[in-house]
């Protein structure tokens, strides 16, 4: 593999609640559930990405994310997933499906998030991610994606193999697609069968007659428990069997099928070698159990990566709220990150500096239990939902975001900042993990200059030691590396 695996298409917040059931509902014959835990992870193309990284591949996902909670949610379990997320804006809402649940059996299955939103444009960023894949992977939901005009063309530019899973609201493949893999009911409705057909024969007639409307190189219809049926031009239909019959979830095994092939053809095997480990693949995943036992740890988490609450604004609705309300008025979007443990004079002084660069600035704010992760068992000192509110109360602030993971990487794919601002002496931005992330959409990094003399770390030793505050020493304004007030930089966390 000489680039990584592309993942295209709609992503959607998939959470399983599961329950007890012991009573009816006295105003309606219905079970009442009792919520007893839950379970959040990505669905539609986020699983699909989620999968392919799971095989060992590097995975970068192109999706549409809303500025609301959701999106907040699904960028930390697919960063923690180890998914790279190229994001792209969304109008409306998150896509959300919930499965309520009560002893492994689905009672209910509630969607939400409305009619799909207008994914935006992609950033340069993006078509070259595209233009260097080993395998691109379109999974389509028919919610926008896939039919965005200059992802469209990016795909019928790149040399790399396509593997495109159908949805039938969705749009036709692109000439040239290596590989398409609708299953049994979306080929009929893509294909009307022809009556009184067996279901080889109908899947094969059906297959055919995709392959020759999309142009495409092959059409492997998936057939459940069966296995699957590959399509050539010209060639006798190739069946290949699942390994076992197998009984189970099979929520995401079409994800799963989808994922292995393209993974496998990112390796080099040909379309028959990649649809046969994608049978096998399959039918394992239902026979272990399905999505909930294949998901690898941590996304299967009770607890919210991104922390919500504490204030009006604190949290991802707040921090999605401003940040949807400047980018509709072409506004610049600036964001800044830290512990901010014990906030002292320089902390004011690099968020003003900051927020003077545009018209918000969101703070990313590392949790309780990040603090701890990076500085050790007797930090934070203050708590974050104090942190929080301090932060808010300061004038030049006008949003809080507290994520849990030791980077603010997720936390940024999901904002979108074009602005990511520290303050330090530093030398270049080529060291900044920020920065590549930043460079997804088109962000760009800077420092601005801070108040010399002023650290938590010390604050934390002078009291532990007594010194009184009239030992400090007078604060000084040192410029960024280089004397410039802005300059492209690396990024550490606030001190």
């Amino acid at each position: 593999m000489t680039g990584p695996v592309v993942v295209i298409g709609d992503t959607l917040l998939d959470r399983d609640v599961e329950g007890l059931v012991n009573r009816l509902c006295p105003d309606s014959p219905v079970p009442v559930l009792d919520e007893t835990t839950y379970v959040d992870r990505p669905g539609g193309a986020g699983l699909a990405a989620v999968f392919a990284a799971d095989q060992g591949a590097e995975v970068a996902l192109v999706t549409a994310l809303a500025d609301d909670a959701g999106g907040a949610r699904l960028t930390a379990l697919l960063t923690a997933a180890g998914v790279q997320v190229y994001a792209l804006p969304l109008a409306g809402a998150t896509p959300e499906k919930i499965r309520l649940r009560a002893r492994g059996r689905v009672l209910l299955r509630h969607d939400r998030g409305g009619p799909p939103g207008v994914p935006g444009e992609p950033a340069e960023a993006v078509l070259r991610l595209i233009a260097r894949a080993s395998a691109v992977l379109v999974s389509d939901y028919g919610r926008g994606v896939a039919r965005q005009p200059a992802l469209r063309a990016a795909l019928a530019a790149t040399r790399a193999p396509v593997v495109w899973d159908p949805h039938p609201r969705g749009p036709s493949a692109v000439p040239g697609t290596h590989l398409v893999t609708p299953n049994e009911s979306e080929a009929r409705e893509l294909v009307k069968p022809t009556p009184g057909t067996s279901r080889l024969v109908s899947a094969a007639r059906g297959a055919q007659g995709l392959r020759r409307r999309w142009r495409a190189g092959a059409v492997a219809v998936t057939l459940g428990g069966e296995g699957a049926l590959l399509c050539h031009a010209g060639s006798t239909p190739l069946m290949v069997p699942a390994p076992a019959t197998a009984e189970g979830d099979t929520c995401g095994a079409g994800d799963r099928f989808a994922a292995t092939a393209a993974v496998a053809l990112a390796r080099g095997a040909l379309v028959s070698e990649a649809v046969q480990a994608a049978v096998a693949e399959a039918s394992a995943y239902v026979a272990g159990g399905g999505v909930a036992t294949a998901l690898p740890r941590p996304v299967p988490t009770v607890a919210p990566v991104v922390a919500t609450g504490g204030g009006e604004r604190i949290g991802a609705a707040a921090a999605g709220a401003v940040v949807a309300e400047v980018r509709a008025a072409g506004g610049t979007v600036v964001a800044t990150g830290g512990c901010f443990d014990l906030l002292h004079a320089g902390h004011v002084a690099t968020l003003q500096a900051a927020r003077q660069l545009g018209d918000c600035l969101v703070v990313c704010l590392n949790s309780d239990a990040s603090v701890a992760g990076l500085k050790g068992a007797d930090r934070p000192v203050v708590p974050q939902g104090d942190r929080g509110r301090l932060l808010a109360a300061l004038s030049c602030v006008d949003a809080v975001l507290i994520f849990d993971e030791p980077t603010p990487h997720a936390a940024l794919s999901w904002l979108r900042p074009d602005i990511w601002v520290k303050g330090g002496d530093y030398g270049g931005d080529e060291s900044l993990p920020e920065a590549e992330i930043l460079r997804r959409w088109g962000g760009n990094t800077v420092v601005v200059p801070y108040l010399d003399g002023r650290s938590t770390t010390d604050m934390i030793a002078a009291a532990r030691a007594g010194r009184g505050s009239g030992e400090w020493p007078a604060a000084t304004v040192t410029q960024p590396a280089g004397g410039s007030t802005v300059t492209p930089s690396t990024v550490e966390g606030a001190r």
